[in-house]
């Protein structure tokens, strides 16, 4: 397993509309596994193929309350409610923003395996990111969202602590 790279704004990829997987391959389970390693090692809830540079309809997620979840060719099925969430992105480092996202999400596609599944979220960060990471695949970022320019912060680099002299 490798960490990727993770593409920035303004790159283009980020702006393309992936395409379908149609090969369940050693080669996209590499990916995957490499996704995967590169979500953790940027202390990410999500992350789409086109953040890494590959225009394909693949998603990992790992939100804080639930199982790691890879899906392929997802697809939101329904969404209700609307709810205001403070939104960051791993492809927008250093800001976040105030956007609006549905209460209730229900996703189809494949898991890593070409399998059918169906993943329902309501109410927490699942909702959110199944909903974040699979705008990616259409080349929509949390920043289209935004109601009013002013609702994009700047976050504070955290201090850095001293070591304690020996």
């Amino acid at each position: 397993m490798a960490v990727i790279p993770i593409r920035c704004v303004p790159d283009p990829v980020l702006r393309q509309k992936a395409k379908r997987v149609t090969i369940f391959s050693d080669r996209l389970q590499k990916l995957i596994d490499d996704m995967i390693e590169t979500m953790r090692a940027a202390n990410g809830m999500g992350l789409a193929a086109p953040q890494v540079g590959v225009s394909r309809r693949l998603v990992v997620l790992e939100p804080p309350e639930c199982d790691l979840l890879v899906i392929i060719n997802p697809e939101v099925v329904k969404t209700s409610g609307e709810r205001s969430v403070i939104e960051g992105c791993l492809s927008i480092p250093g800001y976040q923003g105030e956007i609006k996202r549905a209460v209730s999400v229900i996703v189809k596609g494949r898991d890593r395996h070409g399998k059918q599944i169906r993943v329902k979220a309501s109410g927490d960060y699942l909702a959110q990111v199944l909903e974040h990471e699979i705008e990616h695949l259409d080349g929509v970022l949390y920043t289209d969202h935004l109601e009013n320019p002013d609702n994009l912060r700047k976050l504070e680099p955290k201090p850095q602590t001293e070591e304690p002299e020996a």
